[in-house]
């Protein structure tokens, strides 16, 4: 006899996709699925349709400041879904400005391609989680058009709470909760709840991100909280070792680690909200709710709260440490770094610092290294085989900081999952920043550089265009299966075990290769050294 329930179940689920599907043949502009707050009114494009601000939590406004995502209202009638929420409060990423956006913020937006699935089969389900430092960035500045169509994928992009309103913490708050992770969780609620209504598996969910969005990544990986809410990661410039040695962009730059223990966060917040004129006994965060957001929105205080804190029911471990101990969930992962990750970075202070002789670039090493270092650092990177003092120092940066970090978390993923590991090559990227390159210092193949590869946001030579559809296919080929295959091109080799070449990514000819990363960037040399490389922070 049938389970009726089950029938029932099968057709509500159904019957959205059913009317998007019919929509789109009778050539409809604006899609309708009912999701499980109320349906939603999206836009098509032909090959696909997106549905833009839905609202996965409520406000984290007022009251709901520095708490725990709770659930969006439902709504009646048809709610619009042509146009991207609010961003979230927040700082410009690079260069100066005063902050924009709202607290008002948690929204996220699906595009979904036409038609059904490749043989009838739901469609694999990627949630992007920007990037930004924690400060900065939104979910709809990425249009993930390509992804879902030539890689027949949903994809999901997400705003979390940014800065002082998403990683503050203080004694009243028993901690540092890690809103900004909370809002990501509550938003893979949502796939978990609605991904079948827009034709998606949600039994098959990938989660992937860039810098901040690969911390958060890492953090999930990490997370007892995050359990069951995805099956594969992508990691992309920003792993859960990510560091940067003191001193090395500006002098008075204390090392970068972006996971910091909770107590430091907590302590952080107690004298900020004294600053703030809310340092009683009692009440503080009554008193800092009562603010208002631009009291909070201060540069120091954004940036002061942009590091995710440890040692927590949600994040017990610091990351690498997690990882190294094999206290992470059992998913497949990809993870990569882009060849040349900190010369953006740089490129912002020389004007300020320069790095233009032999003797800058030696104070340099003097600051950010002991004596022992920074003797191996030179005799590996001497500043003879590179074409500026700039170049050599933002190359042993990026070696120290990304692309060895990332190989030594490959290498401990590996020993329990599938782990597959990529270096972005191409040095001919297009510069999508708007930001100047410094004199003798090209940007090359820059942190996020392979952004608009993957997204639509930069023109692409043919060249690069062959790059991008490839990369589409290993990046969709590994939600859907775990494996990043593309169809026609090289084989990607496995990671696991430390040593085993990752692929290189660049146009033309050849440009897909396995390269052994390890000797290419030293990573003997940092590796022994890890973690002196901050020894002297």
């Amino acid at each position: 006899m049938p389970d009726f329930r089950e029938v029932r179940r099968r057709c509500a689920l159904l019957l959205p996709v059913v009317l998007m599907l019919v929509g789109a043949a009778a050539g409809a502009e604006q899609p309708v699925v009912d999701t499980d707050r109320g349906p939603v009114r999206g836009r098509s494009h032909g090959a696909y349709s997106t549905f833009e601000g839905i609202p996965f939590a409520a406000p984290p406004t007022g009251p709901l400041r520095w708490r725990l995502p709770q659930p969006a209202p439902r709504w009646e009638g048809v709610r619009d879904a042509g146009a991207a929420g609010s961003r979230c409060v927040q700082l410009p990423v690079l260069g100066p400005g005063g902050p924009t956006g709202s607290e008002d913020c948690l929204y996220l937006n699906v595009t979904a391609p036409a038609g059904r699935g490749t043989g009838g089969r739901p469609r694999p389900v990627m949630v992007w989680f920007h990037g930004g430092g924690f400060f900065s960035g939104a979910g709809d500045l990425y249009r993930p058009d390509r992804l879902a169509v030539q890689g027949d994928a949903v994809v999901v992009t997400v705003n979390y709470r940014l800065g002082v309103f998403g990683l503050f913490g203080h004694p009243e708050l028993g901690g540092a909760p890690g809103f900004a992770l909370a809002d990501q969780r509550a938003a893979l609620g949502w796939v978990r709840a609605n991904a079948e209504r827009f034709g998606a598996d949600p039994r098959n969910v990938t989660v992937f991100g860039e810098s901040a969005g690969a911390l958060s990544v890492c953090a999930h990986l990490t997370s007892p909280a995050s359990a069951g809410l995805f099956h594969k990661a992508i990691v992309q410039s920003g792993s859960c070792s990510t560091t940067m040695p003191p001193r090395s962009l500006l002098p008075g730059l204390g090392t970068y680690e972006p996971f910091v223990p909770e107590r430091r966060t907590v302590s952080d917040g107690a004298l900020a909200a004294a600053r703030l004129g809310c340092g009683g006994p009692t009440g503080v965060l009554d008193c800092l709710r009562r603010l208002d957001t631009g009291a909070l929105a201060t540069t120091d205080l954004m940036q002061r709260f942009s590091l995710v804190s440890y040692g927590n029911s949600a994040l017990p471990l610091e990351p690498r440490r997690a990882l190294e101990a094999g206290r992470f969930h059992r998913v497949p992962v990809l993870q990569g770094a882009t060849q040349d990750e900190v010369r953006l970075f740089l490129a912002q202070t020389l004007a300020a610092h320069p790095i233009d002789d032999e003797a800058a670039y030696r104070s340099r090493l003097e600051l950010s290294f002991d004596a022992s270092t920074a003797r191996a650092v030179e005799a590996r990177y001497p500043v003879s085989a590179y074409p500026t003092p700039a170049v050599a120092w933002a190359t042993l940066l990026s070696d120290a900081s990304f692309v060895c970090p990332t190989l030594r978390d490959g290498a401990a993923l590996g020993r329990h999952v599938p782990t597959y590991g990529y270096r972005f090559s191409d040095r001919t990227a297009p510069n999508f920043t708007g930001l100047p390159e410094a004199p003798g210092l090209p940007f090359g193949a820059s942190h996020g550089f392979e952004l608009p590869y993957l997204f639509t946001m930069a023109p692409l030579t043919d060249a690069q265009r062959q790059l991008a559809d490839r990369m589409t296919a290993y990046w969709t080929g590994f939600a859907r299966t775990g494996v990043p295959a593309a169809p026609g091109a090289p084989g990607w080799p496995r990671g696991d075990r430390p040593g085993t070449p990752v692929l290189s990514l660049a146009p033309g000819a050849g440009g897909i290769r396995a390269v052994d990363a390890r000797a290419e960037h030293h990573c003997a040399l940092w590796d022994a050294r890890w973690p002196g490389v901050t020894a002297s922070g």
